[in-house]
């Protein structure tokens, strides 16, 4: 998420310097991120520097060698009003999903099938998309067959939303096998929530 929220700032920062520049000064403000979250950023110049550490804290700088102005909270009608367009650009936050498969096998459960749909809405509002298939398998079997396993259940998966119409340009397929487990287990455990395909659509 941080580095989702700096890039957000920083392109908020960039807009506002490309509309701002004929009054010779710049804004920079402090924007929470998806869930809410509120980071910090420091601002350096040959002025000065200062931290912004709040939701919507906004600061000015005037000039390469005034300090930047003390930080001032603004109103969410005045953030839209100022960064409303560049807010508009920027992409949305990635939706993730986890689908679940069947013991030993490239088979989606039947909870998972149903599903796909809700894959597909998400793709179709996000056009144009990219998504990452990532296959996992549980800790039975040997380390080598499971990497192929989670590959296999990934590759079954992108067949799956091709068919139903997806670009297969869009989609990057990999595999993590055993070696991300949502649970941890000792080897030769087999735990359903491990044996999965994580979706992650940007």
């Amino acid at each position: 998420m941080a580095r989702i929220f700096l890039r957000f700032i920083f392109a908020l920062c960039v807009a506002i310097l490309l509309t701002a520049c004929t009054a010779g000064n710049s804004m920079i403000v402090l924007l929470p991120d998806q869930d809410g979250k509120t980071g910090a950023i420091e601002i350096h110049n040959q002025g000065g520097s200062l931290r912004l550490d709040a939701p919507n804290q906004a600061t000015e700088i005037l000039s390469l060698q005034t300090p930047p102005t003390p930080p001032k909270v603004l109103k969410e009608d005045e953030i839209k009003r100022l960064f409303g367009k560049a807010m508009e650009a920027m992409p949305g936050a990635p939706v993730h999903y986890a689908l679940y498969f069947l013991s030993d096998s490239k088979e989606l459960t039947e909870e998972s099938k149903g599903k796909l749909d809700d894959v597909l809405l998400s793709i179709n509002r996000i056009q144009p998309a990219e998504i990452s298939i990532v296959g996992h398998t549980d800790r039975v079997g040997e380390r080598k067959r499971n990497f192929r396993l989670g590959l296999d259940r990934a590759m079954t998966v992108k067949h799956l939303l091709v068919a139903r119409g997806v670009d297969p340009g869009m989609v990057e397929v990999s595999s993590h096998g055993e070696d991300n487990p949502l649970i941890k287990t000792a080897d030769e455990v087999s735990e359903p929530e491990n044996r999965r395909v994580e979706i992650v659509i940007r």
